[in-house]
């Protein structure tokens, strides 16, 4: 039986997917290891996003809560704002809290990709 590792990210401009997508290559190359592609749900409405200059998101599968469960480990990835974590991912982690309540996740590993002050600098 395969070794699930769900990636989960949160990105605007496309940087942190890039990102991801490249940790998605790495960990899908270990032999007895699944990995799976996931993004956060999107926050901002269309307009906001449009005025930003935002990309389309793409079509990696939007993830809840309840689907966490199934893996057995986790590469979260996400962007920084003002030193904290980009508001979509917290929104996303705090909808996690009836996991925490009953253990669900107790004793998974997981990882983090955290991207600083990127949007302007890199080429998506």
């Amino acid at each position: 039986m395969a070794t699930k590792i769900y990636i989960v990210y949160y990105s605007t401009y496309g940087h942190v997917e890039k990102l991801a997508h490249e940790i998605l290559k790495g960990a899908s190359s270990v032999e007895g290891v699944e990995a799976k592609l996931w993004q956060v749900p999107e926050t901002l409405p269309e307009e906001v996003l449009g005025k930003l200059g935002a990309p389309p998101k793409s079509d990696v599968p939007v993830i809840t809560a309840s689907e966490l469960p199934e893996a057995d480990g986790f590469i979260f990835g996400f962007p920084t704002r003002f030193g904290m974590m980009a508001a979509q991912f917290k929104a996303f982690f705090d909808s996690t809290g009836g996991l925490w309540r009953t253990q669900q996740l107790a004793g998974k590993p997981a990882a983090a990709l955290v991207l600083r002050g990127v949007a302007k600098r890199l080429p998506p």
